[in-house]
């Protein structure tokens, strides 16, 4: 079986990217991740995003993008935007409440996300969606899940970006291992983020939480058709760059 190469949400390390991006990706290679996922440019254009990329011998694992991006007279130059960056992943990572505030909305923005999918594919480029903690939450007493309402009305080609801190983080019913399992081959990205159920905290690094990554690494190797791991440690209680070298050495002692 082929390993699943990790990378890093920029994210958590957004400060320390808008003060020095080449610094901060330079001390990212050193950690030994092999990409990045994106949220935000820093100011930067996409060519010179690649030739930093290139320089750091990192590959881009995904973006973080508003739908808005993906939608009427943006969609071109966001597909040439992330041809240009060498990025396949455009994954929507929140939405407005709009979008989510019933499950007629989730209706609908199911929809939308199917076509834009379609219209992603001639380019080779496909999109997703990231969960916080309240898609795990219904409307209504026993009602379904905005997660299942969302997954279950799209097509197979949206990418399901499970954030395994977050879905702990989302009750009993928010089963890291079940959800994997119940949409098999569409969480070609996911988000290793860990969770502490007593303390009701992220603050511990990846492998030092609840999340029962073990279950998960094998689910994701074997029906989940992930492509890369991207760690995400937001929590203060590590200076950012501790906590995301921290998570990958957690990481790779789990064999990965």
């Amino acid at each position: 079986m082929t390993r699943i190469p990790i990378a890093v949400q920029l994210y958590s390390v957004r400060h320390e990217c808008e003060k020095d991006l080449v610094g901060t990706l330079t001390k990212i290679k050193a950690m030994g991740y092999q990409g990045v996922e994106f949220a935000g440019w820093y100011g930067n254009d996409a060519a010179t995003l690649k030739a930093l990329l290139d320089e750091h011998g990192l590959q881009c694992a995904g973006a973080h993008v508003g739908i808005d991006t993906l939608l009427g007279e943006n969609f071109e130059a966001s597909v040439a935007f992330h041809k240009t960056l060498g990025n396949k992943f455009l994954i929507v990572p929140g939405l407005a409440s709009k979008w989510t505030n019933s499950t007629e909305a989730w209706l609908e923005t199911a929809k939308v996300f199917n076509e834009i999918s379609a219209k992603l594919a001639p380019y080779g480029m496909v999109t997703g969606y990231h969960n916080h903690h309240t898609e795990f939450k219904p409307f209504t007493e026993g009602g379904e899940l905005p997660w299942d309402t969302f997954f279950g009305n799209t097509n197979k080609e949206i990418v399901m970006q499970f954030d395994t801190g977050n879905a702990l983080h989302g009750g009993s019913s928010a089963n890291a291992l079940d959800f994997l399992t119940r949409y098999p081959g569409r969480a070609l990205t996911i988000h290793l983020k860990d969770y502490d159920i007593a303390n009701d905290s992220y603050a511990p690094p990846v492998g030092d939480g609840d999340v029962p990554f073990k279950e998960i690494f094998t689910e994701c190797e074997t029906n989940g058709n992930t492509e890369w791991y991207i760690v995400e440690y937001e929590d203060s209680a590590l200076p950012a760059l501790e906590g995301i070298e921290r998570c990958l050495e957690n990481v790779k002692a789990m064999g990965k």
